[in-house]
């Protein structure tokens, strides 16, 4: 197991109570053990991605949480997207910290007390395809 701590930092945290795609911007979120983000619509133990429950409701939620580093939406305008925190799902918008290489299991720290851990990677949504027009 990796355990990060002070390699990067927090630059945004978003959350939903609705299955919209994107997540407004809020001055802080709370993350609630073995759930998720406290009044985020992806929030408890079995699956609420809307597909995934559609094939089995009882599967475990390992989507609690997902994190996007920002180093990706600077990578995307400079492609000429617009994009920004909280607009592709994110809770949580990180700076320093390659997301991408972290094997599961890692243990992240965010903030004084929270901890989540890295239960894999997502797979980039067709939603994604809405987001902007091409």
């Amino acid at each position: 197991m990796v355990i990060y701590d002070d390699v990067g930092v927090v630059t945004a945290v978003s959350c939903s109570g609705v299955h919209d795609f994107s997540k407004p911007n809020q001055e802080w979120i709370r993350l609630l053990t073995g759930l998720g983000v406290e009044g985020d619509a992806h929030i408890g133990k079995t699956v609420q991605h809307r597909s995934r429950v559609a094939v089995d409701p009882t599967q475990p939620n390992l989507r609690q949480v997902h994190l996007i580093h920002s180093e990706l939406h600077e990578e995307l305008q400079a492609a000429g997207f617009e994009v920004s925190a909280g607009q592709m799902g994110e809770n949580v918008t990180t700076q320093g910290i390659d997301l991408l290489g972290l094997p599961t299991g890692t243990r992240l720290y965010l903030g004084e007390s929270a901890v989540v851990e890295v239960t894999g990677l997502r797979n980039p949504c067709g939603q994604l395809n809405g987001l902007q027009p091409a």
